[in-house]
C-alpha cells in the first residue's frame, strides 16, 4: 500500500471504478425512502462523480430499528468473542485487499494525495481493526474486594446501538477508530459518513457483509448533517453517538441528547493547536520543516493540525524561512499523480472558507509571507497554496478560529512562560508539540498545556495504541487505544452472596 502507481495508471483504475450509491441497512443497499439523491463532486475537478442516496430521519428509523434488532438477537454481542475476532480480521483482510480502489475512491471524493491515502489512510484503518480484533479476548471483567460472604463481579457489556458520525478529512481512517472499537465490544452501528465523502464508507459496508458481519450490525447512511445527522442525535433508540467534526457540531449533538433520551455523546472537535519552537530546539531546521507538514499535510484538513507556531524571538527569522522554503518548493496538484505533495481542498465551500481567513489576516495587520492564493483555477478543482502569516497576535481571528487549511500563523514569544500563556489562550485543547533540549522545559509543558496530547521535539503522538481527544471544546472521550472501547461499553455490577 506504500507504492503509488502512476497517474495515467491511477487516472485508468479510477475510471474503472463503479461506486455504491445506495444506502446500506440491514445487509442491504437500498434506495432512500424518498428517492432524493445528491450529488458527490470531485475536488480535483469539480464534476460530479456520483449521485448518492439521500437519506433523512425516516432512513434513520428504518437503519435503527434493524441495528436494535440485531442488538437483541443477540448474534453479534452473543458471539463468542475468539468468533468474532475472526471476522473482524476477515473484515480487515478485505480492506487490505481491496485498498488501492479504497484510496482512490477517497482521492476522487475529497482530494488528498493518492501517495498518502495509500501510505496513511489506508494503512490507518486496517491496522484499527486488526488491532482491536485482537484486543476482544484481552480485556477482562473484574472481581471488587468485596466481603468473603459474597462476590461481587463487575462486567462490561455492549451498550448498544451506536451512531457514528465520522468526517471527511481522513473517511476511512476517522471511521475506523470509531467503528472498530464500537464493533468488537459486540454494538451494533449506523455509520453517518460526511456528505462530502459517503462512497467510501458505502463500499466498505459490502466488505463487512463478506467478511461475516451478521445483518444490521453494519449500516451507512449517506446524508446531511442537518437531516441524517440530527435525526440519529435526537433518535430515542440510538444509546451512543460518536463524533468528530466541528466544535459548532458537536454542541448540537450534546443538545439532542438532552432534548431526547440522554444517549452518552462522544466528542472530538476542532483544534487550534500550539506548535511551540523554543530557541534550544535540538534542530530548528528539523524543527521548522516538521512545523510546515504538521499544517501542510492533508491541505491543513486536520483537526491536529499545528497552525499557531509559536516561535522564540531569536530563532523566528530561521523558523520562518525554513517554513517559507518548504511551502515554496511543496508540489500542489492533481491528488492523483503519485508526486503531488499537496492536493485539492474538499469542497468551494472549504476553499472559500480559507480565502476568507486570508483575507481576514491581512486585514487584522498580519504579514502573509507565503501563498494566500487559490491555484490551478483553470483546472476547475479547489487547490489552495501553502500559506504562512508572520507577526501574528494571539488575539487574531487567524490565531483563534478553526480555519482548517494550509494556514500557519506565527506567533513570536520571548521566554517558556509568555509561550505557555499564548499556548493556553484558546477555547481548544485537542494537541500540542513543543521542541527543546531541557528536560525541565520539557515537562514544563507536557504538564502545563491543556491538551489532549502534548508532543517532545515531535510532532506525530504514537500509533493505534495511544490515545487520541481533547479538552476544553476540543470535545471529551477518547479514540484509538484500549480507552475507546470504555465509550463503547457500560459497566455492570452483579453481587452474589455465597449461603
Amino acid at each position: 500500500m506504500s507504492v503509488a502507481p502512476s497517474y495515467s495508471e491511477n487516472l485508468d483504475f479510477a475510471k474503472s471504478i463503479r461506486f455504491k450509491t445506495q444506502a446500506f441497512i440491514g445487509g442491504r443497499y437500498v434506495d432512500a425512502v424518498s428517492r432524493k439523491t445528491f450529488d458527490t463532486v470531485s475536488p480535483i475537478d469539480g464534476k460530479v462523480i456520483a449521485s448518492v442516496a439521500e437519506t433523512d430521519s425516516a432512513d434513520v428509523d428504518i437503519a435503527v430499528a434493524a441495528a436494535r434488532r440485531a442488538f437483541d438477537s443477540g448474534t453479534w454481542r452473543n458471539m463468542a468473542p475468539a468468533r468474532r475476532k475472526a471476522i473482524v480480521l476477515k473484515f480487515a483482510e478485505l480492506i487490505e485487499k481491496n485498498a488501492r480502489e479504497l484510496a482512490l475512491i477517497d482521492v476522487l471524493n475529497m482530494g488528498k494525495p493518492i501517495k498518502d491515502a495509500l501510505a496513511i489512510d489506508l494503512p490507518g484503518t486496517v491496522t484499527a481493526f486488526r488491532w482491536y480484533a485482537e484486543a476482544i479476548d484481552k480485556v477482562y471483567d473484574e472481581i471488587c474486594p468485596s466481603d468473603p460472604g459474597r462476590i461481587v463481579l463487575v462486567m462490561r457489556e455492549p451498550v448498544g446501538v451506536v451512531a457514528c458520525v465520522v468526517p471527511w478529512n481522513f473517511p476511512l481512517m476517522m471511521m475506523a477508530w470509531k467503528v472498530a472499537p464500537a464493533l468488537v465490544t459486540g454494538n451494533s452501528i449506523v455509520l453517518k459518513p460526511a456528505e462530502q465523502s459517503p462512497l467510501s464508507a458505502l463500499r466498505i459496508a459490502e466488505l463487512a457483509a463478506e467478511a461475516g458481519i451478521p445483518e444490521g450490525v453494519f449500516n451507512v447512511l449517506p446524508g446531511f448533517g442537518p437531516t441524517a445527522g440530527q435525526a440519529l442525535g435526537r433518535h430515542p433508540d440510538v444509546d451512543c453517538l460518536a463524533f468528530t467534526g466541528s466544535t459548532e457540531v458537536g454542541k448540537l449533538f450534546l443538545k439532542y441528547s438532552g432534548e431526547s433520551n440522554m444517549k452518552s455523546v462522544n466528542l472530538e472537535c476542532g483544534g487550534k493547536s500550539p506548535h511551540i519552537i523554543l530557541a534550544d530546539a535540538p534542530d530548528i531546521k528539523t524543527a521548522a520543516t516538521t512545523a510546515a507538514w504538521s499544517v501542510f499535510m492533508n491541505q491543513g484538513q486536520a483537526c491536529n493540525a499545528g497552525t499557531r507556531l509559536l516561535v522564540e524571538e531569536s530563532v523566528r527569522d530561521e523558523v520562518v524561512e525554513t517554513i517559507a522554503s518548504v511551502g515554496r518548493s511543496a508540489t500542489v496538484g492533481n491528488p492523483l499523480d503519485p508526486n503531488t505533495q499537496m492536493g485539492a481542498v474538499v469542497d468551494k465551500t472549504q476553499l472559500d472558507r480559507i480565502l476568507g481567513y486570508v483575507e481576514e489576516g491581512k486585514s487584522a495587520g498580519a504579514k502573509l509571507v507565503l501563498g494566500g492564493e487559490r491555484r490551478h483555477e483553470e483546472s476547475g478543482g479547489y487547490f489552495m497554496a501553502p500559506t504562512l502569516f508572520d507577526g501574528v497576535d494571539n488575539t487574531m481571528r487567524i490565531a483563534q478560529e478553526e480555519i482548517f487549511g494550509p494556514v500557519i500563523s506565527t506567533i513570536a514569544f520571548k521566554d517558556s512562560d509568555e509561550a505557555l500563556k499564548i499556548a493556553n489562550d484558546t477555547i481548544y485543547g485537542l494537541y500540542a508539540a513543543v521542541w527543546t533540549r531541557d528536560i525541565n522545559k520539557a515537562f514544563k509543558f507536557v504538564r502545563g498545556v491543556r491538551a489532549g496530547a502534548v508532543n517532545v521535539n515531535t510532532y506525530s503522538g504514537g500509533d493505534i495504541t495511544t490515545p487520541f481527544g481533547g479538552f476544553k471544546q476540543s470535545g471529551h472521550g477518547r479514540d484509538k487505544s484500549l480507552h475507546a472501547m470504555e465509550k463503547y461499553t457500560a459497566l455492570k455490577a452483579s453481587c452474589i452472596v455465597i449461603s
